[in-house]
């Protein structure tokens, strides 16, 4: 399973307390179709560079990096869920004369476009094409600063499309949330892997085969790099920035402060308890069995375009799940679909350890990857179900007086959640495995834990083998751990649901009712 982005996407939603009064009028999208098409055009593009960072830990397992250093560029996903640390300084602080939301809009694209062009420049050589070692620090740290100006730029868009809308289009911004960050995903990480592939466009698109792809990962870094660059100073110059008298907004201060009294109400103490470690019954399996397929022969390009059946569905199945989870006890199907999860880590481990005998003439079967489809498909039917649940109930306990930044804390709470136990989890795969050099010319037996060591080995003729696989050490550790939060904390969130929502309320806002 590669990472992605899915669980820290923030819909766009009007606080109770913000719905206006003719909300009823009909929505009509063509009288706004000029700003959703600019809507979900600034969404694709901040799709492209989450789908080119998920791409990253699929070319540097095909390097051979250790888990160790897949784990230390895991960081670079975790902006996105600590981006409530810096959101009320982009909501607050702005140049009127620029626009609050172009303020922080175009300075984050241009760095986002000027990063990309240098990145094409170095990547290669960091990735290691030129015989040395990938820099996976470097990356780390160029891809994490990249990631912090994709984030405060989905901050300013977010806060954008309330304006940029009409109010009966509001439901709009969402949509185009939706749909356009999965579709610039999907072209920065399905079509850059399959186009970066040379076998993909040999087998498929070319007539005379050649020994590289269509393009590399500095090609498809410039392009788009340029596009950042020329899209971004057309709408900085060409759209304007409509002012808007509802949105006074809060000072820094008051916001943080609000931030402060969410957190200490025991109810939401309890749930982001809870939240915090739900994923780690999970992190071993969804974190690392993509890589491990990849390391077990499956061609990175034919993971990625495993994600073409998937990307529909992707896209519909927040709009299905929400007609579920509309009434007074959406964690119900949350509980519901966390079973299955837990058992879906059962099954990546399985697919993990067959793999390697399904290979046939150097390769896997039509069958193989139908298979690998349709497990991936039921895969992101759950993870869905708890996202939009979760979604749900956030925006049900939600104190109306403050509702945006009780919304972003319970996500930000939800999502961190999510990612710290991937981390983890790839962090101590290596030193849990064992491997072994079998077959050299030497009598003492050789480890494999070192690059130096690898080719020691292979200069001896040997060939190193895991004889004990860390992965599915986790995945039992993991499984065990998730059954028993599973048992623990059922109970805690039926009671949780079944509060009356003045216990989710802030002291001043019980005041004033």
């Amino acid at each position: 399973m590669n990472q992605r982005r899915g669980n820290d996407v923030d819909t766009v939603r009007l606080p109770p307390s913000e719905v206006p009064e003719h909300r009823t009028e009909n929505p009509n999208w063509w009288t706004d179709r000029w700003n959703v098409f600019l809507l979900l055009f600034l969404y694709i593009l901040q799709g492209i560079p989450m789908g080119l960072t998920a791409s990253i830990p699929m070319i540097l397992q095909s390097r051979h990096v250790s888990y160790k250093e897949q784990a230390v560029f895991s960081f670079v996903y975790w902006p996105f869920s600590i981006k409530l640390l810096w959101a009320p300084i982009v909501d607050s602080l702005f140049i009127p004369r620029m626009g609050r939301r172009k303020t922080w809009l175009v300075p984050m694209q241009y760095l986002i476009g000027l990063f990309m062009l240098f990145l094409s420049y170095s990547v290669s050589t960091l990735l290691g094409d030129h015989g040395e070692p990938p820099n996976v620090t470097i990356l780390t740290l160029l891809f994490f600063l990249m990631y912090i100006f994709s984030a405060t730029q989905d901050i300013a868009v977010d806060g954008w499309a309330l304006t940029m809308l009409s109010r009966c289009n509001i439901g709009y911004a969402s949509t185009c949330n939706t749909v356009g960050q999965t579709t610039g995903y999907f072209l920065g990480y399905t079509i850059f892997l399959a186009l970066e592939s040379k076998d993909f466009c040999n087998n498929y698109l070319r007539s005379t085969p050649l020994d590289r792809g269509i393009f590399q990962l500095e090609d498809f870094l410039y392009f788009w790099g340029l596009v950042f660059l020329v899209t971004t100073t057309m709408v900085w110059f060409f759209k304007r920035e409509a002012e808007s008298h509802e949105e006074k907004g809060m000072s820094v201060i008051s916001t943080y402060k609000q931030l402060l009294s969410v957190l200490q109400l025991k109810p939401v103490l309890q749930y982001a308890l809870a939240h915090f470690t739900a994923r780690i019954g999970v992190a071993a399996a969804e974190a690392a069995t993509g890589l491990k397929l990849i390391e077990a022969g499956v061609p990175k390009e034919n993971l990625a375009l495993l994600a073409i059946p998937l990307t529909p569905l992707q896209i519909a199945l927040p709009f299905i799940i929400s007609h579920f989870v509309a009434g007074p006890r959406p964690l119900s199907l949350w509980m519901k679909a966390f079973p299955v999860r837990l058992a879906l880590g059962v099954i990546f481990a399985g697919i993990v350890w067959f793999t390697p005998y399904m290979k046939v003439d150097g390769g896997f079967s039509l069958s193989y990857y139908v298979i690998i489809a349709a497990i991936f498909m039921v895969h992101q039917m759950a993870v869905y179900s708890m996202f939009v649940t979760q979604m749900a109930f956030a925006a049900r306990i939600s104190d109306p007086a403050i509702g945006g930044t009780y919304m972003t804390l319970m996500n930000t709470v939800c999502n961190f959640g999510g990612n710290w136990p991937g981390t983890v989890a790839l962090w101590f795969i290596d030193p849990l495995s064992r491997k072994d050099c079998l077959g050299n010319s030497l009598s003492s037996t050789m480890g494999c834990a070192t690059t130096s060591q690898l080719e020691a080995c292979v200069a001896a003729g040997g060939q190193c083998v895991t004889t004990r696989d860390g992965y599915y050490l986790e995945c039992t550790v993991c499984l065990l751990l998730g059954i028993a939060w599973f048992i623990f904390h059922r109970r805690r969130f039926t009671q949780l649901q079944e509060l009356d929502l003045k216990e989710w309320k802030c002291t001043s806002s019980k005041s004033k009712a």
